[in-house]
């Protein structure tokens, strides 16, 4: 299993976090949770409430929608960092393709950390409209 101290890098790479200070990205590891999953586990469902935020640490997983496969993903990438400011279904099915490790944050623990420290809300605030100005670029013809 990885250190606090790799996973709090892990995160650091998550645009949502990338204002966060060292302290704040290692406080937000020592939340998390390290998870083992077999090949072949579903670790989210399409349609199903959002709850959770993962990064695979090793490993890797597909993700569908619809039943189409559109993307694979490997050790660094995350998925459901939405999941930690609502519950909306996953617009998503993540099932792990191999031997998986990975770093989850729940929904519940995150949120008690945001209001338990106003200035982490507000880098919070500025990783989203960072990914969002990143994602309307991307939009622009």
């Amino acid at each position: 299993m990885p250190s606090r101290a790799s996973s709090a890098d892990l995160l650091a790479s998550v645009p949502l976090f990338s204002a966060c200070s060292k302290k704040e990205l290692v406080a937000l590891a020592r939340a998390a949770e390290e998870r083992a999953v077999p090949a072949g586990t579903v670790v989210v469902r399409e349609g199903a409430a959002g709850d959770a935020f993962y990064v695979l640490v090793a490993g890797q997983a597909r993700i569908e929608r619809s039943g189409r496969t559109v993307a694979t993903i490997g050790p660094g990438d995350f998925f459901g960092d939405l999941a930690l400011l609502d519950r909306a279904p996953r617009n998503a099915t993540v099932t792990t393709t191999a031997d998986t490790v990975l770093v989850v944050l729940g929904q519940r623990t995150f949120l008690a950390m945001v209001d338990d420290s106003p200035a982490f809300a507000r880098k919070l605030l500025l990783g989203l409209a960072q990914r969002l100005r990143a994602v309307d670029a991307q939009a622009r013809p």
